[in-house]
């Protein structure tokens, strides 16, 4: 695997070879030996390596004019910066963040001025992109984009063939590759074969050309350790060697850090901060590499912590954590952050993972202990909160459910505006009360699910467009539209049809494995999945700034983001948790409650596989190779109970491809090896046996 510095001058560095050879000088003499030639070409080069090379060439030349060659050397200096500097934003954040510019040292009428005008432009689309607090305000907003628009401009009006600029300006970046049509290939498999291509493409270039000697990838640690989210369809779904070995690579070379090495961080601050190095670097590898004893000893640490450190009995004598700010030495007690929240659960969120493949008692005996006290919480009417609503926090010691604030959707205990208010975090607070029913069968955790899913039915069903009061029920059943995740997964364990009206209303694609209708708009939701990730791949590879923003390009181009309108072409994202969803059988999140049926051992590559069926007594799904010869596949059933099954291969006229095979299920993770025929349409089944 190349741990390089990033390979910038590599063609594929952003761009396919065809790109990189019309961003080099024309190979006309009169154009390439001026002045007025080789600054046109830097600036139609598209890539910036190229485009560093060709002012060094100027540079070299004799017949500068001198205040031209100080001009150049200092926004070669800058471009130098863009194309190698390890930390991919740290180095103009804070002018561009103050001042809305960066000094390139070039005059507005100098030559070399719509140069600077395509780095500023850039600089100030992705910090605006980075902040919360400029993304979210309007006249924030406005002024950095309308000056980035405005950069960019500038750079087409002189530099008309540099597609990124125009890409910026609401022009699709095309494709470098096409997939064409296979006969016999339905629907649903063409385009999930494609995004799944697609998405391998990206994870592979940051791999390839920005992971570093020492692990990063140039967002600093807190950014990079989010990046597994969106690897999730191709590196959990599929098993892909290098994705695999990149990411344990990241994983232990940032929990190697000094401020890691006792488990969590020694860092005081906020739990949605401070939570992700260790569980962005553990959860994933709980799912690549579970018989690992380095893994269950981290996830077993952040249990160890909990119930040592962070965690006490408050005044109603339940469980919750002390503070909202705690590190792995010591708790915060300052009485303002003196409060558990929903987000609390991604500090222990790899321990939940495995609680959930080896049903430990002593977690068991530890984490329902704790979700106990949101049970009891979410039952409660107090300090204004409805009944029946998971609270945005607990307070400590008192146990009320509210933070410090007046209000109990607003805690008040963190500096960010809007962090910590409901319903933040909420989603994953309901997957881990799903997670404890699932493990013990207690339907008491049920409960919160079943009086926000009533409350969220009722906001559905009623009339009118007046604006509840803030913390009302109605504006509470109004914002629990991310519920569909969890109840979906309740679908998936009990089969039960309780939810059925809430999932058809909030999110029909959890009803992918139907058939006719429902398949047709499941193939819809995954064709404009391939079609987003076909177009304007520099903005989630080489243009990317913040690498926690990488598939965040396409909302850019939404309303009242770089332009006052919309431009529809450009602003579609990537729905990955459908891919994921569709190949695995889970449903919702996979951060708390993975329940994935599957893992295909085998590349993302000229694969198509949809989960039709699966239970704790049966699993089926649709496969279909694009490649010319049979493929050997191995995969990894994670939801039968131990016994006997039976293995069967079909075409989808239901005749067998290959006889029936015997299957021992013994645990959690069932091996099989299989043969798929080439370009035809197979089912594959598994079924318990009749005794």
């Amino acid at each position: 695997m190349n741990r390089a510095l990033p390979c910038t001058n590599s063609v594929a560095f952003c761009l396919t070879f065809l790109a990189l050879l019309t961003a080099l000088p024309s190979a006309n003499a009169d154009l390439g030996s001026s002045v007025e030639g080789l600054i046109r070409d830097a600036g139609n080069a598209e890539d910036d390596a190229v485009r560093l090379e060709i002012l060094k060439r100027l540079d070299a030349r004799t017949d500068l004019e001198p205040e031209l060659r100080s001009e150049l050397g200092r926004l070669t200096a800058v471009v130098q910066r863009w194309v190698h500097e390890p930390q991919l934003f740290q180095w103009f954040d804070e002018p561009i963040r103050s001042q809305l510019d960066y000094d390139f040292g070039v005059g507005r009428d100098s030559s070399l001025y719509p140069i600077t005008c395509i780095y500023r432009g850039r600089m100030l689309v992705w910090t605006a992109n980075a902040y919360g607090n400029i993304l979210g305000h309007h006249d924030e907003r406005r002024r950095f984009f309308d000056r980035a628009v405005e950069q960019f401009r500038i750079a087409h009006k002189a530099f008309s063939e540099n597609r990124i600029v125009r890409m910026y300006l609401g022009e699709p970046f095309p494709p470098a590759k096409e997939y064409p049509r296979v006969p016999g290939a339905p629907e649903w498999a063409v385009w999930q074969r494609e995004g799944l291509e697609r998405l391998t493409d990206i994870v592979l270039w940051w791999i390839e050309h920005r992971l570093q000697p020492d692990g990063q990838y140039g967002g600093g640690w807190d950014d990079d350790c989010e990046m597994w989210r969106s690897w999730v369809p191709v590196m959990i779904a599929f098993e892909h060697p290098k994705i695999t070995e990149a990411q344990a690579f990241f994983s232990r070379a940032l929990l190697s850090q000094e401020d890691m090495r006792d488990g969590y961080t020694r860092r005081i601050y906020d739990v949605e901060h401070t939570a992700e190095p260790s569980s962005d670097t553990i959860t994933p590898m709980m799912h690549l590499a579970p018989d690992e004893p380095e893994w269950r000893q981290r996830a077993v640490r952040l249990a160890d912590l909990m119930e040592t450190l962070w965690t006490g009995r408050n005044e109603r004598g339940r469980l919750q954590f002390k503070s909202t700010y705690f590190s792995s030495h010591r708790v915060d007690p300052d009485p303002v952050r003196a409060c558990d929240t929903p987000y609390h659960v991604r500090a222990i969120q790899p321990a939940l993972v495995l609680w959930l493949r080896t049903g430990d008692e002593r977690l068991r005996r530890l984490f329902t202990a704790w979700l106990d006290t949101w049970v009891d919480a979410a039952a409660r009417a107090e300090r204004g909160k409805p009944a029946g609503v998971i609270p945005a926090a607990i307070r400590w010691p008192s146990g009320e459910p509210a933070g410090s604030g007046s209000e109990w959707w607003d805690p008040r205990h963190h500096g960010e505006p809007r962090l910590y208010e409901w319903p933040r975090g909420v989603q994953g607070m309901t997957d881990a009360l799903l997670l404890a029913y699932h493990m013990t069968s207690d339907e008491r955790y049920l409960q919160p699910l079943r009086s926000m899913a009533a409350i969220r039915l009722e906001a559905l069903q009623s009339r009118g467009d007046e604006s509840p009061a803030p913390g009302s029920q109605l504006w509470c059943g109004r914002k629990l539209d991310f519920l569909a995740g969890t109840l979906a997964k309740v679908k998936l364990l009990t089969g039960s049809n309780e939810f059925d009206e809430v999932l058809a209303r909030d999110d029909a694609r959890w009803f992918a494995d139907r058939e006719d209708a429902q398949r047709s708009r499941l193939a819809e939701s995954l064709q404009q999945t391939a079609h987003s990730l076909a177009i304007n791949f520099p903005g989630r590879t080489c243009e990317v700034r913040w690498t926690d923003r990488v598939f965040a390009f396409a909302r850019l181009f939404g309303d009242d983001m770089l332009f006052p309108e919309a431009k529809p072409d450009c602003s579609r994202r990537p729905d990955l948790e459908l891919l994921y969803a569709t190949a695995t059988g889970d449903r919702g999140s996979f951060m708390v409650f993975p329940m994935n049926a599957v893992r295909w051992l085998t590349e993302p590559r000229e694969i198509a596989a949809l989960v039709t069926d699966r239970g704790r007594d049966r699993f089926a799904a649709q496969l279909f190779h694009f490649g010319e010869r049979p493929r050997t596949m191995r995969a990894e059933l994670y939801l039968l109970t131990p016994g006997r099954y039976t293995l069967t291969m079909a075409g989808a006229d239901g005749k067998p491809i290959a006889a029936p095979k015997p299957l021992e299920v013994t645990g959690p993770r069932t091996q099989i090896t299989f043969e798929l025929p080439a370009r035809k349409l197979c089912v594959l089944q598994a079924n318990a046996c009749q005794e």
